[in-house]
């Protein structure tokens, strides 16, 4: 079985398929996929990792430079006859401090770029070494202190029961009023509700998200009409390129 990541492999699909011998997400993220269960049954797991690592991180790094220099809403005001060059000014990433959620492929992908523009970059990553992240340029620091010192905060965590809505009211409130949320990796990592209300009252001054918790999000999302908000469609991975990288990883991986 290849999948991607709208497939739902619960317990329901994996006992209802007495021959399946693996599971190849075309792609990083498994929680989609009920491992508990595969693993009672015998049947491997396996994921594509590295396949669309790039794109997904010049996706985040254009959410971000369009959040800062408010490029889609620029757009949109042209497009409406409009020339609203006072409005739109936006803020420059050099000096800026830039806080990762997660430091692994993607994450350290995200640095790498960060840093040719002259940001400085802190991360957060229970899992990964204060040697590794100073090999690359980066200080890892405690999550409390990286919603502290962020100017702009990127996540790149799975999903895990400890971190879904890991942006909440609580966390929101510890950052600098000001900040500015990029998040491409999953959308349950953020309260959405929390995250408006933040977003109104002007304690986070902007966000651009490429992944929601309910996908496609309702109407009624609270985030879709903000004004401060960029959105994209699950984009990130979605580029011809990443497509046929980790579509013949899949097919490796199940060979």
């Amino acid at each position: 079985l290849v999948i991607r990541s709208a497939h739902k492999i619960d317990a329901e699909v994996l006992n209802a398929a007495p021959k399946l011998k693996i599971i190849a997400r075309a792609g990083v993220g498994v929680d989609n996929v009920d491992i508990p269960r595969a693993t009672e049954l015998g049947i491997v797991v396996v994921n594509t990792p590295d396949g669309n690592t790039i794109s997904t991180a010049e996706h985040t790094f254009g959410l971000m430079l369009a959040l800062a220099r408010n490029i889609p809403q620029a757009h949109e005001s042209m497009s409406a006859g409009r020339w609203d060059r006072k409005l739109y000014g936006g803020v420059e990433l050099r000096g800026k401090t830039l806080g990762l959620v997660g430091f692994g492929r993607i994450g350290r992908a995200v640095a790498k770029r960060a840093l040719a523009f002259e940001m400085t970059v802190i991360a957060y990553d229970p899992f990964i070494t204060a040697d590794l992240a100073a090999d690359l340029g980066v200080t890892l620091v405690s999550l409390a202190e990286l919603f502290e010192r962020s100017d702009f905060i990127s996540l790149h965590a799975l999903l895990t029961p400890d971190n879904r809505e890991m942006i909440n009211r609580d966390s929101l409130a510890s950052m600098k009023r000001g900040v500015r949320i990029i998040d491409a990796a999953r959308g349950a990592l953020i309260n959405e509700a929390d995250l408006a209300e933040a977003l109104q009252s002007g304690q986070v001054a902007g966000a651009a998200l490429d992944v929601y918790a309910e996908e496609p999000p309702k109407p009624d999302n609270p985030l879709l009409r903000l004004p401060n908000v960029v959105h994209t469609p699950h984009l990130a991975a979605s580029t011809e390129d990443a497509q046929v990288t980790v579509s013949v990883d899949a097919a490796q991986l199940v060979v």
